[in-house]
């Protein structure tokens, strides 16, 4: 996170969620967070249903790459517009499958 991203997420009291991903459960990892004074959610391992957002994250992020924004306004304005057009089916799944995999 650069100095202005962090600044940001103390003043708003932003909480890390993660899943146990070694990326993220690495001592170098834990090591950053903890320098930092970043809070991070404790979560228990293999607990997908925690998580059911997950899996439209995935979606978002092509949605997102497409339309190459240039700086942090246009962004923002992307994912929330990007965000908007998921598709209300494809949110009902994410939450009928719990955290589970789903079908696309």
């Amino acid at each position: 996170l650069r100095k202005r991203g962090r600044l940001a997420i103390r003043k708003l009291k932003f909480t890390f969620q993660q899943d146990n991903d070694p990326n993220h459960t690495a001592k170098t990892t834990q090591e950053w967070l903890r320098d930092k004074s970043l809070n991070v959610l404790e979560r228990p391992s293999h607990s997908p249903d925690l998580n059911p957002i997950k899996h439209l994250w995935k979606d978002l992020k092509i949605a997102v790459q497409q339309c190459s924004p240039s700086n942090l306004t246009e962004l923002e304005r992307i994912c929330r517009e990007q965000w908007e057009k998921l598709p209300k089916y494809r949110l009902d799944a994410v939450i009928a499958a719990k955290g589970a995999s789903t079908k696309y």
